[in-house]
């Protein structure tokens, strides 16, 4: 038995074959193209060069950015702009001649360190990604939640919990509403954040950089940081109440949040002291490809 996961990024598309005991069998990425036609034109080719080195596939899964309405079945609130509105599983699946299936990428990513990655074994499972924006995915007994609607886990276009004085009247959104937690937890928002103090734009591991090596400003920053994210992880802790809480994104590479974060989950959490595990994803950025191929049960 032999599943085939893709991975659609906004700059790469990863395609990836395993085996019954979930070990790679062979890697393929491309560039994302620039328009829809070559989008789907790109992986179907991709498909076709994964089984030509491993036979042919039981089953077929994807990760996309954004969602899937379960209403009209086309894509929505994708950061690659072509694929809105676009029924891509469904022109994938006529170009394919077989069924694929389609999910948002940190449902993928829950997926997959719900089963085999970090988070293996725990009951309620919460994907943190945090990256370019802010998303979610959720995992209990091993099965994807993706809700009524489709939106489970999108707590990225939640509001700032708790705001203080300074964070108040808040940031608007691209997605419309006010004061989203994306523009204060996300890669971008942390960056954001940085410049809004200081007038400079810099990456965000130079802003870490800079706070380790003892910046006021950049300490600041980063405090304020992990201050945000653990608040907005303290309400997801108050209504799903998580065996553990596993990162993924850019920032989930500072490894101060992982010591630091307990503390301010524990201060907002209706408990009368919170527990749980908060660890980065064991499969890292393959953990997206892995829970694509994991969207079929094997056979």
């Amino acid at each position: 038995m032999t599943q085939i996961g893709i991975d659609f990024g906004g700059t790469k598309i990863e395609a990836a074959a395993l085996d019954k005991s979930g070990a790679f069998l062979v890697r393929q990425r491309v560039p994302t193209p620039d328009n829809y036609a070559d989008a789907i034109r790109a992986v179907v080719a991709l498909i076709a060069t994964v089984e030509s080195e491993v036979g042919h596939a039981s089953s077929i899964g994807i990760g996309l950015p954004g969602s899937i309405s379960p209403r009209t079945g086309a894509m929505r609130n994708a950061n690659t702009i072509y694929l809105k509105g676009t029924s891509f599983g469904q022109d994938l699946q006529e170009e394919l001649g077989r069924p694929v299936r389609l999910a948002n990428d940190a449902n993928c990513l829950a997926l997959s360190e719900a089963k085999d990655g970090a988070a293996a074994g725990s009951r309620v499972t919460f994907a943190v990604i945090i990256g370019t924006g802010c998303g979610g995915g959720v995992v209990v007994d091993g099965q994807l939640i993706e809700g009524a609607n489709g939106i489970t886990g999108e707590w990225g276009h939640t509001p700032l919990p708790w705001p203080r004085a300074d964070e108040l009247p808040g940031i608007p959104c691209w997605c419309g509403q006010n004061n989203c937690l994306e523009r204060w937890i996300s890669g971008s928002g942390f960056h954001d954040d940085y410049e809004r103090r200081t007038g400079q734009r810099l990456k965000g591991d130079e802003i870490v950089v800079l706070a380790r090596g003892g910046d006021a400003v950049a300490a600041a920053t980063l405090d304020d940081y992990i201050d945000r994210l653990g608040r907005g992880m303290a309400v997801i802790a108050n209504i799903l109440d998580p065996d553990c809480f596993v990162m993924g994104g850019g920032m989930s590479n500072v490894t101060e949040i992982y010591d630091r974060l307990p503390a301010v989950i524990d201060r907002h959490t209706f408990s009368d002291g919170w527990v749980g595990k908060i660890v980065p994803a064991k499969w890292g950025d393959s953990s997206g490809v892995r829970g694509a191929a994991h969207l079929w049960p094997p056979e």
